[in-house]
Parts: structure tokens; sequence; C-alpha cells
């Protein structure tokens, strides 16, 4: 199996109950970021465990799946137990010894279309453009900075090819005017959403995932933004932001990201 079988017959296990599977591809000092769980890989187990006797069958439906490094990312639509559709971005990390050796992740209620009729999901799901692959992350590394984080935002249109830009994101329009927009009306409300730190860069092709720290309207967020780059321009954009945890709730001290 590659990598990338691997991450995904693993969150398969969260719907099938297999604890059997769920062992056999992670290694033994597993280290957990969801910080609503335990680390290690009895927890993991444990969790599938759970689920499997719960009385409503977990759903898992993958979306999108890349490879970069020794990481996978994936982009799914989840169900735990009946408990309602959650998109989640996944990131795993594998050990020389082909194991899962390490998880990051950030999930989201699914909401209703955008303004512009779009999902959380829907859209372009296979990466082209492969060997384009590092000049698209350095893209949006210069993005991260100038844009998100704020450092030149006057260098903003130039990362667009024009109002051609295809948004998933839940409150906002298609377009950089309707990105615009959504700010001014934020704005308007005094909640600003603030870019601090950039975590993680992955890539595949057109595709590209930054894991960024931040607030929104003043509480710590993690910020999952997942782009996809056209001709050198951000030409569509998904996106999973999660308040993070009080330390006091958390079930493991590894840290969010």
């Amino acid at each position: 199996m590659t990598n990338l079988e691997k991450a995904i017959a693993l969150i398969n296990t969260f719907a099938s109950g297999d604890t059997e599977t769920a062992a056999s591809l992670l290694a033994e000092g597993y280290i957990q970021h969801n910080l609503a769980y335990g680390t290690g890989r009895d927890a993991f187990v444990g969790s599938v465990a759970y689920l499997a006797s719960a009385p409503v069958k977990t759903t898992v439906h993958n979306i999108r799946a890349f490879e970069d490094g020794d990481k996978v990312f994936l982009h799914t639509v989840y169900n735990f137990a009946g408990s309602g559709e959650q998109v989640a971005f996944d990131i795993f990390r594998f050990g020389r010894d082909g194991k899962i050796a390490e998880h990051w992740d950030n999930l989201a209620d699914k909401a209703d279309p955008n303004p512009s009729g779009r999902t959380q999901v829907d859209g372009a799901t296979e990466p082209t453009d492969l060997g384009k692959t590092e000049e698209n992350r350095e893209l949006v590394k210069h993005f991260l900075y100038d844009v998100m984080q704020g450092h030149n935002p006057d260098k903003t249109t130039g990362y667009f090819e024009g109002d051609a830009y295809l948004q998933h994101n839940t409150g906002i329009a298609d377009g950089l005017s309707g990105l615009g927009s959504a700010l001014a009306a934020l704005a308007q409300q005094g909640i600003q959403m603030i870019y601090t730190t950039t975590h993680q860069v992955l890539a595949q092709g057109d595709f590209v995932l930054a894991v960024s720290e931040g607030t929104f309207g003043g509480a710590p967020t993690s910020y999952y933004d997942l782009w996809r780059v056209e001709n050198g321009k951000i030409a569509e954009h998904w996106d999973v932001m999660e308040t993070i945890a009080e330390p006091s709730t958390w079930q493991n001290s590894n840290g969010k990201f």
C-alpha cells in the first residue's frame, strides 16, 4: 500500500470498526494533535472500538487525497456515530517504517451552500501540474505572508486573475470582490480575522494546504486553507476554521500544531 492508501484505510476504520487494521497502520508512539483525544496507538484504536459499539454507524466520505513527502493530507466528510456531518482536513506523517506516526486535523460542521452556491467540498478534486508543486507552494507561502498575515496588503490583486476566484468558504461569495465584501462586513461588526503564524504548507501539483494559527474575533483559531493554483494565480479556495479549545480541556499535551 502507498502512504496515501494507508491514510485512507486508517480513516475508513472509523466506519468499519476494524481495530486490527487500525493498529497495524499506526506506530506505537503515534502522536495525536486532535486535542479531544488521547495520544498513542492504543488511544486511537480505542476510539475505533468505541465508534463500532455506537448504535448509529459512523460514515466516512473522502473527497480529496494528496501526498507530499512523508505526509498525506485529506479532505473528508465524517459523521461520527450520527452526531452530524463534519468537514475535515487531516494530515498524517509517516515514519521510516511506513507506519503513521503523527496526525493533525481541523473539523467544522457541514453548512449550507455559500452565497455563490458552492459547498465546502465540491469543485476540482484531482491534482494537476505536478511539475509545478514547488512553484505553487512558494506562491502560497508569499500569499500567506503578504496578504493573510497583512505584511503587504497592496500586493493582494497580483495573486489573482482579476475577479476570477472560486470560493468554498461557507459565508463568502466568489471573486476577490466577494472576499473583500465579507471582510468589510466582519470589520463593521468589530470582528478581526488575524493570521499570525504558518505552521505547515503542504502541496501536490496545483493544490496547496496551509496550516496557520491566529485569532478570529479574539478567540485562538486554527486555520486550514486549501488553495488551487492555476497559471501562477490563486484560482480556488476551501477552508476549515476551528476555535482552539481551552488547555484545561485537552486530552493530550501535544498542542494543536
